[in-house]
């Protein structure tokens, strides 16, 4: 008995360090494959920050149309696009906008307010620019427009005309798109509105919510319609070399255009 006991403990000893060394294969089997899981997802991370480098030009169009990808590369990329809080630099404001007292909002309120002119500010057309100066990376930022029938979103350089009537376009250093009306267009005079029909950009819905997209370096500017992650436009070729800053102008009375937080969309 005693001989048959030894023998089963024996076993039994025998079965548990079986057991041990089965689950520490096991551990370093899921260990491995863990890591070659990561592997190939930082490859992914990779790739996508090298092809968001290589052809920013055509990523923000082709990649991001589809929400996933827009979404999962936003998310991804995280060290290099800068999810810019932007606030609004009152001493720019067109005397007749009221800027919200956190700085997030803008309205035109009809009545123009004395103001003093500390050159910076416009004074013939109703437009505001944001505080925050890009000179380098990629920054994203978005806009509630709901409500608003007649507003203007993008960026402009720091040496543009604020004093007088102007073309809103990447000539005069203006990249921007607006809607006028039931139309979004990319070319606008600032008295008379889209300068001809080719500067009308595709049919679809209005959004709601418009995202931005800068890269400094690659010179690229898109715009996004935030709420169903579809492409806009994109203004491609462009060789910065100035402070860039947001910019923002409306016309609807009494309709607050409205800056979200700084998160990408969908994060």
């Amino acid at each position: 008995m005693e001989k048959n006991l030894r023998e089963i403990k024996e076993n039994i000893r025998f079965i548990q360090e079986k057991i041990t060394k089965l689950k520490e294969q096991m551990d370093q089997k899921d260990s491995v494959i863990f890591l070659k899981e990561k592997a190939r997802r930082n490859r992914r991370i990779n790739d996508a920050v090298q092809e968001l480098s290589a052809t920013d030009e055509t990523l923000p169009v082709e990649k991001f149309d589809h929400p996933y990808l827009f979404n999962t590369v936003l998310r991804e990329t995280l060290d290099a696009i800068n999810r810019a809080s932007v606030t609004l630099d009152v001493e720019t404001a067109h005397p007749e906008l009221e800027v919200s007292e956190d700085r997030k909002s803008v309205r035109r309120t009809g009545t123009r307010r004395n103001l003093p002119d500390t050159g910076k500010r416009f004074t013939d057309w109703l437009c505001v620019l944001g505080s925050e100066r890009f000179t380098s990376g990629r920054h994203y930022w978005e806009v509630w427009v709901t409500g608003n029938r007649f507003w203007c979103l993008g960026v402009a350089a720091e040496s543009v005309e604020r004093k007088g009537w102007v073309r809103l376009s990447p000539e005069t250093g203006f990249w921007v798109i607006g809607r006028f009306g039931d139309e979004l267009h990319r070319d606008y005079d600032v008295d008379r509105g889209p300068r001809s029909p080719e500067s009308r950009l595709a049919a679809g819905p209005i959004p709601g919510r418009v995202g931005v997209y800068l890269s400094y370096e690659s010179g690229t500017v898109s715009f996004y319609n935030a709420e169903t992650k579809s492409h806009l436009h994109t203004f491609t070729g462009n060789k910065f070399t100035e402070k860039l800053y947001p910019f923002f102008r409306t016309v609807d009375e009494n309709q607050w255009l409205r800056i979200c937080s700084g998160s990408a969309p969908g994060l």
